[in-house]
């Protein structure tokens, strides 16, 4: 009989400086062939999943399973995390983490989740668009049976008047699975978190609704194992998932009988060994990526984009519907400056933007104040200042690492707006820039980009010259040759791939080798309709339709241009991401 392999513990530190602890059992075969990721369901912890180790029979793989933020012997408030987008991001730091410490590229790396914590990998499979080999995914839990009428809004509500608060699960162990061994190491599990902070519960319902809806930007191959008599969770939304997902390769299983513990369950061995089958297949056969580069013309935000650009009947409720809305914002422009701007200048103008960036309620008396102050408070805009805040840092850190190799900061933005969030970054960081080039095409934002680099007395190594960021040969032949090109909130306004290719393809031409490009990117966005239907462009006033591009989609189109991504933020609401990518060696 082999003997059960036994893991060694260490501790990897997140992006805001929590050391989680994990555990690593090491292949024992002759090769090491890649590595299986655990990720834990809600309440337990990286030992509950350690029986897969032995279990899946996969000598040549290692195996990780990480406690969460407030989980088994990880630090933090029992159930508690600063928000559900932070432990995702955490997933991305262990991901890295297991490349950099224990030498598994991302591409060799497989992951197994249960419960929560396969909603949490969705999640980041959905917002990150990660290259791992695969995923299995046991229960998700997209929907929890809470069983108490409109638990959600009243916990919600709760929420917003008494703060973080906890709440304890209500299920019993014996619901969990028919498995005595399991039922009885449950109850006598120190490590149990049975507590879950309600920020987490909420932002929980708030991600799975996202990525169910959007399932078809997720393209890895996908394993999905449901519990057909789950007490916890529901089935409609697992079935919903699947049936949108964007994989080549999917396939989902439904075990009669099952509870919630899926992995865990009493007769789990005919399951256990589909599962090492589904992972050999994907080692054996590496699966091409599904090509996204079209997906401008076909697809699913290619059908969503069309709709959004049809017209409405103006007799149809919908289309009376918006008509008052975009009367409501017509008289909010008579007292608010903000949605004033947005009307003169268009509301993706660079003009609104800086405004935006700026978040200084102004207009008419208390009334057009307390109207700009909303409108900069929708979560698009809070977005777009976050958005903010993740360039400036992704830019930083593009600027030091060019130092680290004593190399010159040359910094070029192909369609700068106003400029502001370059110069930021640029005067925050300790790294100073030989050279700052800020294009655009509109003739009012160079103007003001240029007054705004005279208030920042960056004459001397910054300036702003009209031009096309849609130029091939013009970004080409930019002189000095940029180390650094930045492109925030520009490919977003463009359905068009094709447009987008021919730009990627003169930041390409320019940047030097291993020098770098942070770009932007909006998979998602719960206003799009609002946008469409009642907002105008900076397009002659025009609708502004937008077409989302999965991160995938935008990862494979850098990619073409000569990038390879290396760091991704995203906000917490999953709108906006920004990323930072090198220039491979040509």
């Amino acid at each position: 009989m082999t003997q059960p392999r036994v893991p060694h513990e260490h501790h990897f530190t997140t992006h805001d400086g929590v050391s989680l602890f994990y555990r690593h059992w090491p292949a024992t075969g002759t090769a090491r062939r890649g590595a299986i990721l655990l990720f834990h369901r809600g309440h337990e912890h990286g030992a509950r999943m350690a029986h897969l180790v032995d279990e899946l029979d996969l000598p040549d793989f290692d195996f990780f399973a990480w406690d969460a933020r407030g989980h088994g012997q990880s630090p933090g408030p029992r159930g508690h995390s600063p928000s559900f987008a932070t432990s995702v991001r955490d997933v991305q730091t262990f991901v890295d983490h297991i490349g950099s410490a224990h030498g598994v590229r991302e591409r060799d790396q497989y992951v197994i989740a249960q419960s929560v914590g396969a909603v949490l990998i969705s999640t980041w499979a959905h917002d990150y668009a990660p290259k791992v080999r695969g995923l299995t995914l046991a229960s998700p839990a997209f929907k929890v049976k809470l069983y108490v009428p409109f638990a959600r809004a009243g916990l919600g509500l709760m929420h917003k008047l008494r703060g973080l608060f906890f709440v304890n699960s209500y299920v019993k162990p014996k619901f969990l699975t028919h498995d005595p061994e399991r039922i009885a190491s449950y109850e006598r599990d120190p490590l149990i978190s049975r507590p879950i902070a309600v920020n987490i519960l909420l932002d929980l319902y708030t991600a799975a609704d996202r990525v169910v809806a959007d399932a078809n930007a997720i393209t890895l191959p996908v394993q999905l194992l449901i519990s057909g008599a789950d007490w916890v969770v529901h089935h409609k939304p697992q079935h919903a998932f699947f049936d949108k997902l964007g994989s080549a390769i999917k396939t989902k299983t439904v075990l009669p009988g099952f509870f919630h513990d899926t992995l865990g369950e009493r007769d789990r061995v005919p399951v256990v060994a589909s599962i090492r089958e589904f992972i050999l297949q994907r080692f054996d056969a590496p699966t091409p990526p599904v090509d996204l580069r079209e997906a401008h013309l076909q697809g699913a935000t290619a059908d969503e984009s069309r709709a959004l650009a049809a017209p409405l009947s103006p007799w149809s409720p919908r289309g009376a519907y918006w008509a008052i809305t975009r009367a409501s914002l017509r008289f909010g422009g008579l007292l608010s400056r903000g949605v004033k701007l947005g009307h003169d200048t268009g509301f993706d103008s660079g003009s609104t933007l800086d405004y935006v960036y700026r978040n200084a309620p102004d207009g008419k008396g208390a009334l057009g104040r307390s109207i700009d102050k909303t409108y900069l408070n929708s979560i698009g805009w809070r977005g777009i200042r976050q958005r903010k805040i993740h360039v400036e840092e992704l830019i930083r850190e593009a600027m030091e690492r060019l130092a680290e190799q004593h190399r010159e900061v040359r910094v070029m933005d192909i369609a700068a707006g106003h400029g502001r969030y370059v110069l930021d970054a640029v005067q925050a960081s300790p790294v100073k820039a030989s050279s700052i080039l800020l294009r655009d095409y509109s003739d009012i934002n160079v103007r003001d980009g240029t007054r705004l680099i005279a208030e920042k007395e960056l004459q001397d190594v910054a300036k702003f010259v009209q031009a096309d960021a849609f130029d091939r040969l013009s970004l080409a032949t930019v002189t000095p040759r940029p180390t650094l090109a930045v492109v925030s909130g520009l490919y977003e306004l463009f359905p068009d791939n094709e447009m987008v290719r021919r730009s990627l393809a003169g930041v390409g031409d320019a940047v030097e080798d291993r020098g770098y490009l942070v770009y932007t990117g909006q998979p998602w966005h719960p206003q799009l309709e609002m946008i469409a239907r009642a907002l105008t462009s900076h397009r002659q006033g025009e609708a502004w339709v937008m077409r989302r591009r999965t991160q995938a989609e935008m990862d494979q189109l850098v990619e073409e241009a000569g990038f390879r991504k290396i760091a991704q933020r995203v906000d917490e609401w999953g709108i906006f991401t920004v990323s930072l990518a090198i220039r491979t060696v040509q």
